[in-house]
């Protein structure tokens, strides 16, 4: 019997015995990936636009990434944050400092995007002597107590689960294709604190530069440095959670320290997802005076800074800048976007196509509201029969777009055409 048979009837009796709670696009087993590629016991091989939801950033199974993660392997695999350091997470650090907001000179470490956030918001309470927190509407910031109380891209995430944490609060983000301009949603927060908050309270504000599961839509450019100089006005702190948007996505290490939104200096930083090319690893950056309000023993985690995960991170931000991802990645991004417009404007379209919009290989299409409900899991499943993994999001009927950011052209041309026989075949 063929390894993939072996594979194929194994799943088979395994798949009833995991949880149902999880969703899921395709009821495929995946054996393996490559690059842009990733292989099924199927035999099938598929172009992939989701690449684990914007995490391996530098392709399926780097060599090099992959090199560094076994040669890790041969000396350590787990070295625990509350024992004592290790060599690569202190070579990481050293790594990442001269890459960061140039204001950001403290590193935690932890290994999910969500405990990022989390902890992102102990360091800021505890700075701030402060408990509330703003958060906008349709962000994504994790499935915890603490981030599922924050997050509000849809119901889902938060059905069934009782009374959340209090002291979030949520105000509009500038969704201008919904209406939403940035001057409402400045105004909007504005009104939040006459109506409900006060300074005293409010230790926090936090964005993310690109929605993520919201919708993948930007913030317009003046609006991160209006929402940073209100929160200074209010004695807040401005979190940008970068978990999806960093390390290249946006075409820019990171989004807020670019072309587009300029030298915001967010007073923290989460990381996550790209960081390593797929090993488990987040990252908190701040100031030393707001890490420091944290005593020893407020922070930490089992397997915060993992030894393997941080060698691959170290080898990660190696390829990202020697293969010249980051500006790939803004250069296959507007061919996408340029792809996907041309596909609005035709016949092939239906006029369904509402809105193209994204930063880097960070994009996002939307149908408009009189196409049919669901039409998005239609889209997604039409993809998948042409061979294209894509995901959607958000409440409205949006597709989004995450390929690795080594991309080639060819392959951003290959995807968009099966979209379009996709579209053809609804």
């Amino acid at each position: 019997m063929s390894t993939s048979a072996v594979s194929a009837a194994s799943a088979t009796c395994s798949k009833s015995n995991i949880a149902r709670g999880i969703g899921r696009l395709t009821d495929l087993v995946f054996t393996s990936g490559k690059g842009s590629y990733v292989q099924t016991t199927c035999g099938q091989s598929l172009l992939d636009f989701t690449t684990g939801i914007g995490v391996v950033n530098t392709g399926h199974c780097h060599p090099r990434v992959i090199a560094a993660a076994k040669a890790q392997c041969d000396n350590i695999i787990h070295s625990q944050v509350n024992i004592g350091y290790h060599v690569k997470k202190l070579e990481l650090t050293e790594t990442l400092m001269p890459l960061l907001p140039k204001n950001l000179d403290t590193i935690f470490y932890g290994t999910t995007g969500a405990e990022a956030v989390e902890n992102s918001i102990k360091m800021a309470r505890a700075y701030t002597r402060k408990h509330g927190v703003v958060v906008f509407r349709g962000g994504y910031h994790g499935r915890t107590f603490g981030t599922m109380a924050m997050t509000t891209s849809s119901r889902i995430y938060r059905q069934k689960f009782g009374a959340l944490i209090p002291g979030i609060h949520v105000t509009p983000f500038p969704f201008t294709y919904h209406g939403i301009t940035p001057e409402m949603a400045m105004n909007e927060l504005v009104q939040l604190y006459k109506d409900t908050l006060h300074e005293e309270d409010v230790a926090a504000i936090i964005i993310e530069p690109v929605l993520g599961e919201g919708g993948y839509c930007p913030a317009p450019p003046e609006f991160l440095k209006q929402v940073r100089d209100f929160a200074h006005s209010k004695d807040a702190l401005m979190i940008c959670d970068e978990v999806q948007t960093g390390f290249g996505r946006t075409g820019s290490l990171f989004a807020c320290d670019s072309d587009n939104y300029g030298d915001i200096q967010p007073d923290l930083l989460c990381m996550a997802k790209g960081i390593a090319s797929g090993f488990p690893l987040s990252a908190v950056a701040t100031r030393r005076e707001i890490a420091d309000a944290c005593d020893p023993g407020m922070l930490g985690g089992t397997y915060a800074g993992n030894a393997l995960s941080c060698a691959a991170a170290v080898e990660t931000q190696k390829v990202i800048q020697e293969e010249g991802m980051v500006e790939n990645s803004r250069v296959m991004g507007e061919r996408l976007r340029d792809n996907l417009r041309n596909i609005q404007s035709s016949a092939v379209s239906k006029g369904l196509i509402g809105d193209v919009r994204g930063l880097g290989l960070m994009t996002g299409l939307e149908f408009v509201k009189e196409a049919e409900p669901g039409i998005k899991a239609k889209i997604s499943q039409a993809a998948l029969d042409e061979g294209l993994l894509l995901l959607g999001c958000s409440t409205y009927e949006v597709v989004r777009f995450a390929p690795a950011l080594n991309i080639t052209a060819e392959d951003i041309d290959k995807g968009t055409d099966m979209l379009e026989r996709a579209l053809r075949s609804i």
